[in-house]
């Protein structure tokens, strides 16, 4: 299918299936990681690597790295894309998630609405997921530059691809336009509204880490963090972070968000005091965060969370990777290792001051994905 649509992703803000008030109880990060422990074991708690080689290359006192490669669907899109699609359908058919599976392994198809989304391959992944389990389908719309092998995962997840001209924004108008003129729930991960339940929902789910976090930090008995450096394409990992960290992080407790120099939406929002679009091909090694508008929701927490906006250059992004794995790392991609490639960027340097980062910082990372 060739979809070449464009609409505000605001306009069909007020016709999304599946939401109730934005006032209605939120699970905290427990209650929606034992939700998706139960439909997996791979929900299980990612592991949190002391890197203690990369610390002493880089020059800090501590290195910290979740690797979200080992959570289902091999990135941390899945703690929030399937549990907001989950929720969603739940809330259509009037039950919790639990109910909503276990319906779909009673009686098949139950009639449920389609899931729409926008994707650079991530979250479409996991929202094709969350069609699966509930026994409905999703439709994924994706921009030309994502890679074939994605839309691949998203295809064999069951998922259906609308491949769409232009960037991933583009790919975001045409769903939000396809939801709004048809039957279906729009699972989008970034949004115009501030209060966005269905967003709000996904990075809830991203909210697992931090939760994770906190209990390996006391049970590897580490100190916390002083510093997060965290990579950023609309800006909803980095958000959920900062909430789920909050009062968390040891002074100076800097919350630092990386993104791609060909792709800084947020920097963009940060410098013009609100969400902008930025123009241009958006190209970059970091594929999953090839975003030209950072997500109202996310800014608004970031913003009011003082994080520090961080930009890196093509080759800092490509090098990241081997970095990583040559010191004890996983495997990853530019976008999954932005994180350390913003730390290396200001490790040792004049800039350094910038973000107080010193010998003595304890850095966390976040490795977002699996190598594709």
């Amino acid at each position: 299918m060739r979809a070449v649509l464009a609409s505000p992703r605001a306009e069909c803000e007020s016709l999304r299936m599946g939401q109730s008030s934005t006032d209605r109880p939120a699970p905290g990060a427990a209650a929606i990681a034992a939700t998706l422990r139960a439909l997996s074991v791979a929900y299980a708690p990612t592991p949190l690597l002391d890197l203690k080689d990369l610390a002493a290359r880089l020059g800090v006192a501590q290195l910290l790295a979740k690797d979200e490669g080992r959570r289902m669907l091999g990135s941390f899109k899945s703690l929030g894309g399937t549990y907001a699609g989950l929720a969603a359908l739940a809330r259509a058919r009037g039950t919790d998630i639990a109910g909503l599976v276990a319906a779909r392994a009673d009686a098949g198809d139950a009639g449920l609405p389609r899931l729409i989304c926008a994707s650079d391959g991530n979250h479409g992944l996991a929202v094709a997921a969350a069609a699966r389990l509930a026994g409905t389908r999703a439709l994924v719309f994706l921009h030309a530059g994502v890679a074939r092998v994605r839309a691949r995962r998203i295809e064999d997840e069951g998922g259906e691809i609308a491949w769409v001209a232009g960037t991933y924004d583009d790919a975001v108008d045409a769903a939000a336009a396809f939801a709004k003129a048809n039957a279906g729930i729009l699972v989008a991960d970034t949004a115009s509204d501030a209060s966005d339940p269905i967003v709000r929902d996904a990075m809830a789910g991203y909210g697992v880490i931090a939760h994770e976090v906190r209990a390996q930090v006391a049970a590897g008995g580490h100190r916390a963090p002083t510093h997060l450096f965290v990579q950023a394409g609309v800006g909803g990992l980095a958000a959920a972070l900062a909430e789920g960290l909050r009062g968390f992080l040891e002074a100076p407790a800097r919350l630092v968000v990386v993104e791609p120099e060909q792709a800084a939406c947020l920097a963009a929002a940060f410098a013009q005091g609100r969400v902008v679009r930025i123009a241009g091909a958006l190209s970059t090694a970091a594929e999953m965060l090839s975003c030209g508008e950072a997500s109202a929701p996310a800014f608004a927490i970031l913003r009011g969370a003082g994080a520090q906006v961080l930009t890196v250059p093509e080759r800092a992004l490509e090098e990241a990777p081997q970095l990583l794995r040559e010191n004890g790392g996983p495997a990853t991609t530019p976008s999954g290792a932005t994180g350390l490639a913003g730390l290396r960027s200001v490790a040792g340097t004049a800039r350094a001051a910038d973000f107080a980062l010193t010998t003595e910082s304890r850095v966390l990372l976040v490795i977002s994905e699996a190598a594709i």
